[in-house]
């Protein structure tokens, strides 16, 4: 065939469904005797539990059922990413709650209304006690304990026993107190599941309707939780409203929905509300953390120390852990370190749980960094700019073994920061910014830069199937997209190994009965492994085929070739020519198929990275920030359809800038939401956006056959520090040097009237002295678990 279509724009093949109001989601799935769940959940964010009655409930108008945890047997399910079995959660609470929104009893009814009403006639009698909703204060010794038996509120942490003396030949240190705030993952759609019972002379147990990004992890999660074996499990997931990392492994009221249906054996459905979905599913970030970074007078750095707090909320959390592995992996970033001690403690609070959110772990680790290098520059008086250019790693070191465990793949780091300011025209930026500080102008110019490199991939292969029919192609593939443009992906790789229309190419995912087993979506790792799957698979098929075509056209195998046409032909004879459909039927003769299946395996985690480039205007009277541009070059590995690169880049930098400007969970002394609705928890709309100025620099991986990286999480790693900077930049002439996020108006302002009277450094809590030395010899395992 002549050309390839692989690099080119392609129009998303999945989008008119959508378009046409055709989409299948949980809530409007069709299920004959439907019943709808309700939870009772707590208002309290710590408490005894000493009595409930669910007897008023249970005998209101349309209900059939109301369960508190003594009376519905609801196994634990097994957690996602959880490190600490200590701190399992119920499903149901028992003995006590540990957070505002925590599920005590469920209602099942015959209408939605109906358990609204009977939810409110559910007594829960709470013996109150102290609350701990920061981390910094869970850490204290005095501090009330979440699980007594631990002996204090840490899940899980360790120290490096070099500690400051990574430091010891710096000239100059600078050392800040960083946020990272708590984020909502804010979904449109949030969980939702609906359970049809099955049995022993059914094909299934139980067949589950989920929003999920992972089908097949929580059919195996179902499986073990209820005593199953998994091919008795159906794990179907429609049209997914978006997942950002929330969705993932089976939640608490997932395995509650199955124990009701098991238990009335009529199926069951839960859709969460928006308030429910603010307060029970786990938010993002969340970490509080003490860097310092050693350098010489001329900017060359010489170490760096870490000491960073994760807070699980309440049930050690995932998010929590991930300050010890992503976080840490990725503290190093794009430059040369030679001397790095880094201290991680996951610190449990009286919280909704922390998990997985766009980038897990990886944003948190550039946001620290990328500040870092910031306050260096300044306290050097250099430009940004030039400090980062001084100590980026070289293209030649590549690959390059960091001193925290990761390998990276292949990166040129200079390239796309380069680039990136020259689209932005940084010079002519900075003379202007210097004409409103000498004009006096009230509204000032910040121009905020940042470098990252991310780890994407890595972990266990993908399945992929690819079959050719009568009518076209069909692909099977384990990971299961919402939002990402997989259809149209997966399309473009098996029309451009087989010269099969993309229109004839039909995507099958996320139905465990269909697609036998799978990783899911995360990690940004769908096209570098799965898109490698199908195209080793589509390989396979097309192999297969030209045997086949060799038999019919009497030639030799090796004469056989695509045509331009996207039929099979013998090379220099352009009449002998054999269709695809007659290919299938020729297989089927056979007793075959047309198909091939595989099972990829990556050589590794990839390394994506990039260099953004924020301008904002600052009012120096109000401290209102407003951002004007935003320029992004991330490099993804070979690109093989630039229209979904640049979605995904959009999508990011949108929730990055978000993070950086306005977006923050917060909890009173208490423990009670502050931002529990979309009326107090700040998401921008398009308006309060700037329109994105991407493009991308290409350095492909040898880790994967297409030369891919993960692109769906890059810019959310790259626009946080890069707006952040941008924002401190408009007023560091007025002796401002940090702004935590989100950089509100209140906040820039009382930065201002601080100046240069302003701290940024406290010693970190004292239990960083009592955790664990970390062992040396202990493998790393971020490549193997990226989310």
């Amino acid at each position: 065939m002549v050309g390839s279509l692989l690099g080119t724009e392609v129009q998303r093949v999945e989008d008119p469904e959508l378009l046409r109001g055709r989409g299948t989601y949980v809530g409007n799935l069709d299920i004959a005797g439907v019943l709808h769940l309700g939870f009772v959940r707590s208002p309290m964010a710590h408490a005894l539990i000493t009595g409930i009655d669910v007897a008023a409930a249970a005998a209101a108008p349309g209900v059939v059922a109301a369960f508190a945890a003594a009376d519905l047997d609801v196994p634990i399910p097994p957690a996602f990413g959880g490190f600490n079995p200590l701190c399992a959660r119920p499903p149901l609470a028992t003995d006590r709650v540990r957070f505002v929104g925590e599920p005590v009893a469920v209602i099942v009814g015959e209408s939605a209304a109906a358990v609204a009403d009977a939810i409110e006639l559910v007594d829960v009698d709470y013996e109150p006690l102290t609350v701990v909703a920061d981390p910094e204060q869970a850490l204290h010794p005095a501090a009330e304990q979440q699980f007594p038996e631990l002996g204090s509120n840490v899940a899980g942490g360790f120290r490096d026993p070099a500690g400051a003396d990574v430091l010891a030949d710096a000239e100059v240190v600078v050392r800040a107190r960083i946020e990272n705030q708590r984020v909502a993952v804010v979904p449109l759609e949030g969980n939702a599941i609906a359970v049809e019972p099955g049995g022993p002379d059914q094909d299934y147990d139980v067949t589950v309707h989920v929003s999920t990004q992972m089908p097949h992890g929580l059919r195996d999660g179902v499986a073990e939780a209820f005593g199953w074996e998994p091919q008795r499990v159906r794990v179907i997931s429609p049209h997914v409203g978006g997942g950002f990392g929330g969705k993932a492994g089976v939640v608490s009221e997932h395995a509650v929905a199955i124990a009701a249906a098991l238990r009335l054996g009529r199926p069951v459905r839960w859709v969460e509300t928006r308030s429910e979905n603010m307060q029970g599913m786990p938010h993002g970030r969340a970490q509080v953390q003490f860097a310092e970074l050693g350098l010489r007078r001329d900017g060359t750095i010489t170490g760096l120390r870490c000491r960073v707090i994760g807070d699980c909320g309440a049930y050690a959390g995932f998010g929590g852990s991930l300050a010890l592995s992503s976080t840490r992996m990725m503290a190093q970033g794009v430059y040369r370190i030679p001397k790095i001690s880094y201290d991680g403690v996951a610190a449990l609070t009286n919280t909704t749980p922390v998990g997985a959110f766009r980038g897990a772990g990886r944003p948190e680790a550039a946001a620290m960094l990328e500040r870092m290098m910031d306050l260096a520059a300044a306290e050097l008086d250099l430009d940004p700019v030039v400090l980062r250019r001084k100590n980026f790693l070289a293209p030649e070191s590549f690959p390059y073994k960091t001193l925290l465990g990761a390998t990276y793949d292949s990166g040129d780091y200079a390239l796309p920061f380069d680039e990136a300011l020259r689209l932005a025209d940084y010079e002519a930026l900075r003379a202007e910014q210097a004409r409103r500080i000498e004009a006096g102008e009230k509204v000032l110019l910040g121009i905020g830069t940042s470098a990252y490199v991310e780890i994407t991939g890595g972990g266990a292969g993908e399945y992929a199937e690819v079959e050719v029919h009568e009518n076209g192609a069909r692909i099977k593939v384990g990971t299961s997209a919402h939002g990402q443009g997989h259809a149209t992906s997966f399309a473009m790789i098996v029309s451009d190994t087989l010269g099969i229309p993309l229109e004839s190419v039909e995507f099958v995912q996320s139905d465990t009965a269909e697609v036998p087993r799978g990783g899911g979506t995360g990690g940004s790792r769908s096209l570098q492994i799965a898109g490698s799957a199908v195209q080793e698979a589509g390989g396979l098929v097309l192999r297969k085929a030209k045997e086949l075509a060799a038999a019919r056209l009497e030639a030799s195998v090796d004469d056989i070739e695509l045509t331009d046409g996207g039929e099979l032909g013998v090379a220099g004879v352009p009449s002998a020519t054999i269709a695809w459909a007659e290919l299938a039927r020729a297989a089927a003769e056979d007793g075959d198929r047309l198909a091939a299946n595989i099972d990829f395996a990556p050589g590794g985690a990839t390394f994506p990275f990039g260099a953004h480039v924020s301008v904002v205007e600052v009012d120096v009277e109000t401290g209102y920030v407003r951002p004007l541009r935003h320029v992004a070059v991330d490099d993804c590995g070979r690109i093989i359809n630039p229209m979904l690169v640049r979605g995904q880049q959009h999508g990011g930098a949108a929730q990055g800038i978000a993070q950086a400007l306005w977006e923050q969970v917060t909890f009173d002394a208490e423990g009670n939401p502050e931002t529990g609705t979309l009326a107090d928890y700040t998401i921008p709309s398009a308006a309060d956006l700037p329109s994105f100025e991407v493009t991308n620099t290409e350095t492909p991986s040898p880790l994967n056959p297409l030369g891919a990286k993960g692109i769906g999480e890059s810019a959310t790693v790259g626009s946080t520090p890069a707006v952040q900077n941008a924002v401190v930049d408009a007023v560091k002439h007025l002796g401002v040097r940090h702004i935590d996020m989100p950089t509100t108006p209140e906040k820039v302002w009382q930065a201002i009237q601080r100046g240069a009277a302003a701290t940024y450094w406290q010693e970190p809590p004292a239990a960083f002295a009592d955790l664990p030395a970390r062992d040396e010899t202990t493998p790393e395992d971020a490549e193997e678990a990226v989310v």
